[in-house]
């Protein structure tokens, strides 16, 4: 995997508000966007009785090592009121580090590439619109071959929205 792939999500009030924010607020903390996907409507995965999310994936660059990173992330979701109250609930944003380049990293703070890529449509479609030749550095695969073996039945529509 070349580059750096982070997944936005969010499902409470103006959902495509919190998504440009979000964005905003990440170049604020000093990282490049190089490119994002577009803006996708999801079914919520893991918990079914909540708001459809707005999904999309920035490509970003940064010197910033992988824990710095997801320090400047939580900070960004703080900043827009994230609170962790219950797994796979509502929330306002949430930001996850798909891929750093081709690093694998398993700690108690940070696993990389994201255990979920594989098996959840909302981050596969993006994905594939971005990088679909690109390899997970675990599986081998292809994004598009990750794509085609996902058993995630949830729907994942395009949108008109744009950042």
């Amino acid at each position: 995997m070349n580059g750096i792939y982070i997944l936005l999500g969010s499902n409470m009030g103006n959902r495509l508000e919190y998504l440009k924010e979000a964005e905003n607020l990440i170049i604020e903390e000093g990282i490049e966007i190089v490119d994002e996907s577009s803006i996708y409507e999801t079914e919520p995965w893991g918990k079914a009785e909540q708001e459809w999310f707005l999904n999309a994936i920035l490509q970003i660059n940064t010197l910033k090592e992988p824990e710095e990173l997801l320090a400047s992330i939580l900070k960004v979701e703080q900043k827009l009121g994230r609170i962790r109250i219950e797994k796979w609930g509502e929330r306002c944003i949430d930001i996850d580090i798909l891929y750093f380049h081709d690093l694998v990293i398993q700690s108690d703070k940070l696993t990389i590439p994201h255990p979920g890529i594989p098996s959840r449509r909302f981050t596969l479609i993006p994905l594939v619109e971005m990088c679909p030749l690109e390899t997970h550095p675990k599986t081998g695969k292809t994004q598009m071959q990750m794509l085609a073996d996902c058993t995630d039945g949830l729907a994942c529509n395009l949108t008109d929205y744009k950042f």
